[in-house]
């Protein structure tokens, strides 16, 4: 039997998604928690793996096990073998032709900037901060040179893994709640950093650091060293993954914006 579920979590304990042999991972807590229920090892595979200290709302995941649980035994059994920064969202039996991360047609991520004078200390895990004034109309106009297909070779890691550097980001939209800020992003895929080298890039134009034609020039330049600085971890959530309606997954609960952290 195949089971696709949707984890949250905050990752701001965790050395990131993957399971790693020196460090607490969002993955192991999922496999052991699932794992107990199952009354066998479990592995699991995920949409998108996330970096330390960047949550999501709506992880994707999948497994195969021979054990025999309803919904209800799933979800709550692993939630009471889970901590309480990460939770089962659903749980749903599924075809064995879905796969978590290459059935997915597209990622949906927010960034979140907390832009006032002074720190919060409340948001501190949850967005990140920029004291200088951003100009929002600057960083969208930025922005829309992203949108299409691309070769992102100056937005992604160095040491990025992926086969080709070509992406396709179907919109980025920035929008502004008090003192806060949100770049809600999707594509087919993403590169590793890649959402936080487009929010550092962005708010450096904001901030009247860099030219709004900056976010063009990178692309045309295929050059990490010239992308500027990769903003912080704190700020980025998963916050949804869309397939093909033929596998009748729930409906995603965050399909717009997520307009507040705390």
């Amino acid at each position: 039997m195949r089971i696709a579920a949707a984890i949250e979590y905050d990752g701001t304990a965790y050395h990131g998604w993957q399971r790693q042999t020196n460090g607490d991972t969002v993955q192991a807590r999922v496999e052991n928690a699932f794992s107990h229920v199952a009354d066998e090892p479990i592995s699991v595979i995920c949409a998108g793996r996330t970096d330390a200290g960047v949550h999501a709302r709506e992880q994707i995941i999948h497994f195969d096990t021979v054990a025999t649980r309803n919904e209800r035994a799933w979800i709550f059994g692993a939630n009471s073998n889970l901590p309480r920064d990460i939770s089962v969202r659903w749980v749903k039996s599924v075809d064995e032709n879905f796969h978590a991360r290459f059935s997915a047609k597209s990622r949906r991520y927010n960034y979140h900037i907390f832009n006032a004078p002074i720190r919060s200390a409340l948001t501190r895990h949850q967005a990140t901060w920029q004291c200088l004034p951003l100009d929002l109309e600057r960083m969208q106009q930025a922005a829309a040179h992203l949108v299409g297909e691309h070769d992102f070779t100056s937005f992604r890691a160095q040491s990025c893994q992926a086969h080709t550097p070509i992406r396709t980001i179907e919109f980025i939209q920035l929008e502004r709640y008090g003192d806060s800020i949100i770049i809600d992003i999707q594509a087919n895929a993403f590169l590793q950093h890649m959402v936080r080298n487009i929010a550092g890039v962005l708010m450096a134009i904001g901030a009247n650091r860099s030219e709004v034609d900056w976010t063009r020039e990178l692309l045309l330049s295929k050059d990490r060293a010239e992308g500027g600085v990769t903003a912080r971890p704190e700020g980025l959530y998963l916050v949804s993954v869309k397939y093909d309606d033929i596998f009748d997954l729930p409906k995603s609960s965050f399909s717009g914006t997520i307009k507040s952290v705390i």
